[in-house]
């Protein structure tokens, strides 16, 4: 059989194949597989590789094999990363090595520093010692005046975007905000904008504030999506697709994050971004958990508008500089923007003349020069993501998070059914590399997180009761996977909630 159990392409098979045939071309396929609809059969290949190893799929030979084939891939760049020891983490030296590098699985939160980070922002620091307000003329990357260039084709080849449609600039919800003013223009009866219920909370208060800049009332024009409820914790297309068509022209914009921040949700960004436009309402997407994470085709899937940050996947460090897109279609076409002179054709940046002449696509949303070493921090992480593609990263990370969804349905869920579940959809096309586990308690889950910070395991606690763990495919590893599921038991039989026998043990 080969990676999906339909379709005419035969693919690479998997009931054969061998830990030595998991390459570049594997990944992709998967990946495309996984893109077009396909029920990509990730197990299989965790099969076949626990097989050729003469183990189970629990064993710890097998995520060891796995990581001695799959780390020579370009795809795999953790030798590019610094890797925090566990002595600089709240560990606990009674059960866990301090000389150990920590089980780091919190890119969804702050990813990993590149090692070239360091060496970039020097040079910078040395030209502005060195060179003053010359730097400006002459820096070490390149001139600040277009230090942001750098970034441009690197940041157009992650999310799926034309160089003239994306731009590196300013910070998320700001850039949000930019989307809005050229995108909701409510007239009429057209005044309302369509978003998850439980979109992050910066989104919404961007939805609610550009509501009542036009004076109208919040209530009235925000038009929240709920989940159905019960053990249907996520959003259905069919049910997004629905809304949109049910509140049609009185829609002005439709805004969801591609992935959800809490869930893990992957978005059909292609199918809700079709029905936004069958109804005449614009398509903005807040890409913050998505971009780095999976696959994102902005300008084939005709989106109108996005923004992301770049300190989560793209590891552009704390406060990083935020991304946006607009498609070429709206270029040229004098949509509202705020000006600002960096929007500013660069011919005529410096005349300081009062007459607007727009610089072409995305950059024309500019406001002011680039943060400098900001710039050269993205540039050292986009550089690694060059070396592959975000085609083959997305095999590789189906596989990561795949094996981390068997390892916690084979140990933890089976061993607490009772104290925790996924609450990520396990279908692998409706996620990226974050797994959301739910606790049935606040309690229980804090009590856990706790025990798995004192074991050098870094993952995040979302109130009330969901810890997010996300194998960032650039520099994550299959043992990471691994030592974090066994952790996680390890943490549990200890908790108050635990069954007295499982703590007696403990």
């Amino acid at each position: 059989r080969g990676l999906c159990r339909r379709g005419s392409h035969a693919g690479v098979a998997t009931a054969a194949m061998t830990i030595a045939a998991l390459g570049s071309a594997a990944l992709r396929d998967l990946a495309a597989r996984q893109q077009n609809g396909a029920a990509a059969d990730v197990l299989e290949v965790l099969r076949a590789a626990a097989a050729e190893k003469g183990v189970g799929l629990d064993a710890e030979a097998l995520p060891a094999a796995l990581d001695a084939q799959l780390s020579a891939l370009p795809s795999s760049q953790r030798a590019a990363f610094c890797i925090p020891k566990k002595r600089t983490m709240p560990t606990d030296p009674k059960v866990a090595n301090l000389d150990d590098d920590s089980v780091y699985l919190v890119g969804n939160s702050l990813g990993l520093q590149p090692r070239k980070t360091r060496e970039y922002v020097n040079a910078e620091l040395d030209s502005w010692s060195e060179l003053g307000v010359n730097g400006h003329f002459s820096g070490r990357k390149t001139e600040w005046l277009a230090i942001d260039e750098l970034v441009m084709d690197g940041t157009a080849a992650v999310v799926g975007a034309l160089p003239s449609e994306v731009a590196n600039m300013n910070s998320l919800t700001m850039n949000l905000h930019l989307l809005l003013i050229s995108f909701y223009r409510p007239e009429g009866s057209r005044t309302k904008i369509l978003y998850e219920a439980d979109a992050f909370g910066s989104d919404f208060f961007a939805f609610e504030s550009q509501v009542r800049l036009h004076g109208l009332d919040p209530a009235e024009a925000l038009v929240p999506v709920k989940a159905r409820g019960g053990s249907d914790e996520t959003l259905r297309t069919e049910d997004i697709v629905k809304a949109i068509k049910e509140a049609g022209d009185s829609l002005a914009v439709v805004c969801f994050g591609t992935v959800q921040y809490y869930t893990g949700q992957y978005f059909d960004v292609e199918a809700i971004t079709a029905a936004a436009h069958s109804v005449g309402a614009a398509a903005i997407w807040d890409c913050a958990h998505a971009v780095g994470n999976v696959d994102l085709k902005l300008h084939d899937w005709g989106v109108d508008g996005a923004c992301w940050c770049s300190y989560k996947y793209l590891n552009a460090g704390p406060g990083g500089i935020g991304g946006f897109f607009v498609h070429e279609k709206h270029h040229g076409k004098k949509l509202n923007l705020l000006a600002g002179w960096w929007g500013q054709k660069k011919s005529t940046r410096f005349n300081m003349s009062h007459i607007w002449q727009p610089e072409e696509g995305a950059s024309a949303w500019r406001l002011s020069n680039p943060p400098v070493l900001q710039t050269v921090s993205l540039l050292a992480s986009l550089e690694l993501f060059g070396k592959s593609s975000m085609a083959e990263l997305r095999g590789r990370s189906l596989l990561l998070t795949g094996y981390l969804e068997l390892l916690l349905q084979q140990g933890p869920l089976a061993e607490f059914p009772d104290m925790l579940s996924i609450l990520t959809p396990s279908e692998p096309r409706a996620r990226g590399c974050q797994l959301s586990i739910k606790f049935a308690t606040s309690k229980g889950s804090e009590e856990t997180f706790a025990g798995l910070e004192r074991r050098g395991i870094v993952v995040d606690h979302r109130k009330p009761n969901v810890i997010r763990v996300a194998p960032a495919p650039l520099y994550s590893t299959f043992m990471d996977v691994f030592l974090f599921v066994r952790a996680l038991g390890e943490a549990l039989r200890e908790t108050g909630e635990a069954p007295p026998a499982k703590r007696a043990k403990a």
